[in-house]
């Protein structure tokens, strides 16, 4: 999880600062990523949205794509090993 700053369809907003106004177009975000087996992915998706939705603008997107390579740095595990 990090903490990234970004925008979508939601605009950003104005903020004051010394008494001159700022327009503020990016907005703090969380990003999470996660590296599943592919016969867990439907359920950790799922989870993602049943946690995440709210219905309004901001819920965010979800993005899957294949891994190529995995590596444990501290043992030399390697793909599912790895994660």
């Amino acid at each position: 999880m990090s903490e990234v700053k970004g925008f979508g369809r939601q605009k950003g907003h104005t903020e004051l600062y010394r008494g001159a106004e700022y327009q503020v177009d990016f907005l703090p975000k969380v990003k999470i990523e996660i590296a599943t087996q592919s016969d867990n992915v439907d359920r950790v998706v799922e989870a993602i949205i049943k946690a995440a939705h709210t219905g309004k603008i901001g819920d965010g997107k979800i993005f899957v794509y294949d891994l190529s390579q995995a590596v444990r740095i501290r043992t030399g595990e390697m793909d599912s090993e790895a994660l």
